[in-house]
């Protein structure tokens, strides 16, 4: 997974993240996809999201992954 700068974060499409108001959870390709699966898994166990969000943020993924 390459590394997104200030820059290339702020280029990103609101669309594209996988919690567009907060601007949280990035997909702009695959392997930042899958990152965001692992993160919001592991925010649920940490009790720093929803599962309700997480869920949002899988299925987002999902798509982008191709599932």
């Amino acid at each position: 997974m390459a590394r997104l700068d200030a820059a290339e974060r702020k280029r990103i499409p609101t669309s594209e993240f996988g919690e567009p108001g907060k601007r949280k959870f990035p997909m702009p390709d695959r392997s930042h996809a899958a990152n965001a699966k692992a993160r919001a898994t592991q925010g649920v166990k940490r009790g720093t999201l929803s599962e309700a969000s997480a869920e949002r943020i899988r299925a987002k993924a999902n798509r982008i992954l191709g599932k």
